[in-house]
């Protein structure tokens, strides 16, 4: 994917490595939890580390999270289990994703009414299926629960064929973000900048696509003609949307590339995001091309939190409070291990210091009974003196 530079957004990419450390540590939860007596060993978690795009030892990794992962030795082998807090926090997200479910279906509803023909690839949801909050499960936990709005179509028999497809349109549903918020207003429905005043040629360009009408992403996009300006129009609402349903206003441009096809998206999806700086931030941190709704954020903090999002926040607090723990622990031994080595050396300084002036002082008593005169005299006594004994 050839990708044009974009300037960094400290804060933005700040909330992107906060939220990187508490994805991985998420799908670790997911992996012990999935595993018979919810107990895991660490060289299974070993082998799952390439897949979570980590390096290094998981016993390492675990260790500085002590908050949230307890490890212990049985017999030989390590294994790993969720703190008491942590499986506080997991019934927790769970009573939420209960309650938050009628919002889960209008989440699902509003993507397959803005796909062509309002279906989807249940392999391509699955891919996203997290950035929207839906329960692993969701396609007994709500599509089947709701077989008024969903069905599933599979006309080839194959596993990856399989399409969740809307039955009934609701018109109440088909208001994007965008006009939501003007009908709050009581004005036209138009773009957001978030670029600071000095970006004059950026808030220029703008202005010129932000003149031009607004164009809903609810619209069935055969009527206009690929390349045009209303169909950029068009595909940047629909991005905007998609981003506005998610939990943390991101997601991977790889994976929102994979749709292509449903939501009549340009094959070079990301030089589009790239023409508009002012309402989409892409960074590629972690070598991950993501794309951010500036507007989601103030600083590096989301505007609005979905009560999943609260949730999962209390988590990522509980993983710094280990990372804390565990960062103060490995200093404080640090710090001893300092401490020992300079009493080693003092004890090896002070051996070498007396055992020097112990020499000097043999040194200087040697000296001294050559050139003192009665040990000089009683010398040559001896030595020429037939009889002295």
């Amino acid at each position: 994917m050839a990708l044009w530079s974009m300037k960094k957004d400290p804060e933005l990419e700040a909330a992107l490595s906060r939220n990187r450390r508490w994805v991985v540590n998420n799908q670790i939860k997911n992996i012990i939890l999935g595993y018979p007596s919810q107990e895991a060993p660490v060289k299974f978690l070993q082998r799952k580390f390439k897949t979570l795009d980590l390096q290094g030892k998981a016993l390492n990794w675990l260790k500085k999270y002590p908050c949230c992962f307890e490890v212990h030795l049985r017999g030989d082998e390590y294994y790993c289990r969720l703190s008491k807090r942590m499986m506080y926090l997991v019934d927790e997200e769970e009573s939420v994703k209960s309650m938050q479910e009628p919002v889960f279906v209008e989440r699902l509803a509003k993507l397959l009414m803005m796909s062509t023909n309002q279906r989807l690839n249940v392999m391509k949801i699955n891919e996203l299926k997290r950035n929207f909050g839906f329960p692993d499960d969701y396609m007994l936990g709500i599509v089947a629960k709701h077989g008024d709005m969903f069905r599933v179509v599979n006309h080839s028999g194959r596993k990856s064929s399989m399409e969740l497809e809307l039955i009934s349109w609701d018109p109440d549903l088909a208001v994007s973000a965008i006009e939501a918020s003007a009908h709050r207003d009581g004005s036209e429905p138009c773009f957001s900048c978030s670029l600071p005043s000095s970006w004059v040629k950026s808030w220029e360009r703008f202005h010129e696509f932000n003149s031009t009408p607004y164009i809903s992403p609810y619209v069935d996009p055969r009527g206009l003609t690929e390349g045009s300006k209303e169909m950029e129009k068009r595909t940047v609402g629909l991005v905007h949307e998609i981003l506005s349903l998610t939990l943390w206003k991101k997601a991977s441009i790889l994976k929102l590339g994979h749709f292509r096809r449903e939501f009549s998206l340009p094959e070079k999806l990301n030089i589009l995001l790239l023409k508009h700086p002012g309402i989409f931030y892409v960074s590629n941190k972690y070598q991950l091309y993501t794309v951010l709704l500036r507007e989601g954020y103030n600083g590096s903090e989301l505007v609005e939190k979905d009560p999943l999002v609260i949730v999962k926040e209390k988590f990522g607090e509980l993983m710094q409070e280990g990372l804390h723990e565990y960062n103060r622990r490995h200093y404080l031994a640090n710090l001893e291990k300092k401490r020992r080595i300079g009493m080693g050396l003092d004890r090896l300084d002070k051996r070498k210091e007396k055992s020097g002036e112990v020499s000097e002082q043999d040194q200087g008593e040697g000296l001294g009974s050559l050139f003192d005169p009665e040990e000089r005299r009683r010398f040559y006594k001896v030595l020429f003196d037939d009889k002295s004994p």
